[in-house]
């Protein structure tokens, strides 16, 4: 290794997996690395993997093999593969990758700086992936739910809330660095705090972080269904800084189906929670995920979820195939539903998926929104609407003059399509 050593990490997958990433990076940079983030060449390579479902893992697997070869032509020294593939199938990559030289599992960050190079240094510091206007606060890891579909808990262990306090100080340290958007992650982010505190402490954690100077928007990813408190909706719809937007994951609403993914409630819960949401937020965006091709989704069950879909009109869906997933409670129940009957029903929800996005785009036109914006693409400023997170949402392209990335702006709107709208500034 050269006296300053490079560093390019790769990450795969999810949010919660670039705040891990940010963080190792984070410690690489104050023990004296020179660190990159989705660099190609390196005198390191560090792939932080996702292995949550099949699409996942072959991706993982296809960069882990696509670097291999830039080791044999000897353009990089090491490849180090870390995170959620590598916690699940280490001892399996290590005999079918000997070309890999080290795997290390989930935040094992000492571990693996202690492989680089001894001794080490702490540090809290992140490096951040994310434009320096926004970033993510994970703020616990793991999860106490067993859904049946789900492999975290078994990757990542039960809940692990971080304390407030320490949130707090990271969320100062973020708005130090120009962070505007702070969006909250966790695989579960109603349960916050139950495992330290007793209690759900989410909205008080968002009351709290509410006092931070600097932050303008504050986002709440990954909420689940089941203990979605009434504190929550009324911390949602007073605070001037969360964004009136809920990710809540549903993933179906056939009580069957329900009760073999062990979600914790049914249909009647469910309608109840998303009217419930709607009366006390009028203004609410609603974005959430459904899970298609279960073991055993029968045609009448599919058609019972694309009307329920149909109904509600929410204003973000994503829509994903059963993945069977070894080491889960479903993994019993084998994969009975047939790879095109999970890709028709996928396409058929997406579609009615479009045609409610449009509708509720073009609703926005001549109606007055705040944007912050993201920056230039090809040209023309784009961002975002508050119903909107980054990377997985719509946009926004902005009409203005000399706008600057991370301000939010007053604009109205004046276009619409599927996925997007026209802002013009005012």
């Amino acid at each position: 290794m050269p006296e300053k050593t490079s560093v390019s990490i790769i990450t795969m997958g999810c949010p919660k997996n670039m705040v891990d990433s940010e963080r190792l990076a984070g410690k690489l940079v104050h023990n004296g690395f020179a660190v990159d983030h989705e660099k190609e060449e390196a005198d390191v390579i560090i792939i932080n993997t996702c292995g949550f479902i099949n699409d996942a893992k072959s991706e993982s697997i296809n960069e882990i093999l696509a670097f291999s070869e830039l080791k044999k032509e000897g353009r990089i020294s090491k490849l180090i593969v870390s995170g959620c593939l590598s916690q699940r199938y280490r001892d399996e990559l290590r005999k079918e990758m000997p070309e890999v030289d080290e795997f290390f599992g989930v935040s094992e960050y000492d571990v693996l700086l202690t492989y680089l190079k001894k001794p080490i240094k702490s540090a809290k510091d992140r490096m951040l992936i994310t434009p320096s206007h926004y970033a993510y606060l994970k703020i616990a890891e793991g999860c106490d739910r067993s859904c049946s579909f789900c492999a975290i808990p078994g990757i990542r262990g039960g809940l692990k809330s971080v304390p407030v306090e320490d949130l707090i100080a990271e969320t100062e340290m973020l708005a130090d660095k120009g962070v505007k958007e702070l969006i909250l992650i966790a695989q579960d982010t109603v349960s916050y705090g139950i495992d330290l505190y007793g209690q759900s402490k989410t909205a008080e954690l968002i009351r709290r972080i509410s006092k931070v100077e600097g932050i303008d928007w504050i986002r709440l990813m990954y909420t689940y269904p089941a203990g979605f408190s009434d504190e929550l909706i009324d911390e949602i719809a007073t605070n001037p800084k969360l964004v009136k937007y809920i990710d809540i994951p549903l993933q179906h609403i056939n009580d069957e189906i329900l009760k073999s993914m062990r979600r914790g409630h049914n249909r009647t819960k469910t309608v109840e929670l998303i009217k419930k949401i709607r009366t006390r937020i009028p203004e609410v965006c609603i974005r959430t995920a459904f899970i298609v091709g279960y073991p055993g989704e029968t045609k009448a069950e599919f058609n019972e979820l694309y009307a329920f879909a149909k109904e509600m009109k929410f204003e973000r869906v994503g829509v994903f195939a059963y993945s069977r997933e070894e080491n889960t409670p479903a993994w019993d129940l084998g994969d009975p539903v047939a790879p095109r009957t999970k890709m028709k029903r996928m396409s058929d929800l997406i579609a009615l998926h479009e045609k409610n996005s449009t509708k509720h785009n073009q609703s926005l036109i001549g109606k007055e929104c705040s944007v912050i914006c993201d920056g230039k693409e090809g040209g023309e400023f784009v961002g975002r609407l508050m119903c909107d997170a980054p990377e997985i949402d719509n946009i926004a392209f902005i009409k203005g003059e000399n706008l600057q990335r991370g301000k939010i702006y007053k604009t109205k709107i004046t276009g619409a399509g599927i996925y997007d709208v026209e802002a013009e500034v005012l």
